[in-house]
C-alpha cells in the first residue's frame, strides 16, 4: 500500500519526463483521473487512458514534449501532504510563478486549478503545483 499516492502519482511522472519517456503508468484512482484530466486540459501532456477492471486498473499518461525535445512539464511540487494538509480560503488562492505554473486544488466544487478555483469563488486544499 503506498501512503501518498499523489506523490507516487507526481513522482513517477517526474522521473519519466527526466528520462524523456514517451508514457508512464500507474495505478488509478479517481483523484489521480481527476488530475490527469487537468493536466490533459492545460497542455502538459498529451492524453491520458484508464485501463483494466477492479483494483488492477492502471492510469497511462502520454507525455508531451516540444519541437526540439524539450519539456512542456518543467517541474511538479506536491504540497498538502498526509502528515501537514495546507488549505487556502478563495481570497489567498496561490499564483504559481506568477501565473506560469498552476496550483491544483481539491475543492468542494471538486479538483480544481486554481484559475477555476478563483473563478468559482471557493478554496482547497492545495494538492500540487506543476510548471
Amino acid at each position: 500500500m503506498i501512503a501518498d499516492p499523489i506523490a507516487d502519482m507526481l513522482t513517477r511522472i517526474r522521473n519519466a519526463n527526466a528520462l524523456r519517456y514517451e508514457s508512464v503508468s500507474m495505478p488509478y484512482s479517481k483523484v489521480k483521473g481527476e488530475i490527469a484530466r487537468i493536466l490533459l486540459a492545460e497542455g502538459y501532456i498529451s492524453s491520458f487512458v484508464a485501463e483494466g477492471e477492479g483494483a488492477s486498473k492502471t492510469l497511462t499518461l502520454t507525455l508531451k514534449y516540444g519541437a526540439n525535445g524539450e519539456r512542456v512539464i518543467t517541474n511538479l511540487k506536491r504540497i498538502s501532504k498526509p502528515g501537514l494538509r495546507v488549505t487556502v480560503e478563495c481570497e489567498k488562492l496561490p499564483k504559481v510563478l506568477k501565473g506560469l505554473g498552476i496550483a491544483i486544488i481539491s475543492t468542494s466544487k471538486g479538483i480544481l486549478t486554481d484559475a477555476e478555483a478563483r473563478k468559482e469563488h471557493v478554496g482547497g486544499e492545495i494538492l500540487c503545483y506543476v510548471w
